[in-house]
């Protein structure tokens, strides 16, 4: 995917880890799903970047070598409100009782999967108000003329006139997919919209999902696939729905 020179604030993300190995691998899975991670690896530099920048969100080591997190954590707080997720080698609870009466948002204690993080991101993203998946969403670019409208109010879609009432996973996917028509899902990405615990499901089963998501349009129209299959990539929505609205 090709960035912008300057790319928005919300897919700028501050990791703050001073040992090298963990923080590549870091920066290695946010890239992988689209964000943009700069390192820093001691407290004072991590606070100068906090303020030169707007940032998504703030992955913090407890440990650094300069500064506590918890103090970095206090300081950065108190000038803009942004999430916190701590990243340490301490399982004490104490520990996690002090981070989130600081404000962090989240936990993680190494040593952790590269794909637990990334949901835990999204995840923390989206209680944080970065994307709404509760509101109404509609595909085709907001076309009144959509055949598909995914209501996430009232969790009902609405295709080709009909209501569709589908299970919870299925639902999920749907509403992902119809936040952004055209853009390409990995099945790790959907796993994170779709799943309670996107770290413990198989990729695979996502498949499945969308195997009963594409029957259960087809009940309302059998001819029409609006669900493209990316092959070693992923699953769009279909963005120009004119070529099969005739």
């Amino acid at each position: 995917m090709a960035w912008e020179s300057s790319p928005p604030s919300r897919t700028r993300i501050l990791v703050v880890e001073d040992e090298p190995s963990i923080a590549d691998n870091i920066v290695y899975a946010l890239e992988s799903e689209g964000f943009m991670p700069q390192v820093s690896a001691t407290g004072s530099d991590a606070l100068k970047k906090f303020e030169q920048n707007e940032w998504a969100l703030v992955i913090l080591d407890v440990g650094l070598p300069d500064l506590s997190g918890f103090e970095v954590c206090r300081r950065m707080l108190a000038s803009k409100n942004v999430p916190v997720i701590f990243l340490t080698a301490r399982g004490q609870e104490v520990d996690r009782v002090v981070g989130l009466e600081l404000g962090a948002d989240d936990y993680v204690v190494k040593p952790f999967s590269p794909r637990e993080l990334t949901a835990r991101v999204r995840a923390v993203l989206r209680r944080a108000g970065g994307r709404s998946e509760s509101a109404p969403q509609m595909s085709a670019n907001a076309n009144s003329a959509a055949p598909l409208v995914v209501d996430g109010e009232r969790c009902v879609v609405r295709y080709y006139g009909q209501t569709l009432q589908l299970p919870r996973y299925e639902f999920r996917l749907l509403q992902a997919l119809a936040a952004h028509p055209g853009r390409v899902f990995t099945r790790s990405q959907l796993m994170d919209r779709a799943s309670d615990e996107p770290e413990a499901a198989m990729e695979r089963t996502v498949d499945a999902h969308v195997k009963s998501l594409r029957a259960a349009l087809k009940t309302v129209k059998p001819d029409v696939d609006p669900i493209q299959t990316h092959r070693g990539m992923g699953y769009s929505l279909i963005e120009d729905w004119s070529a099969i609205m005739k």
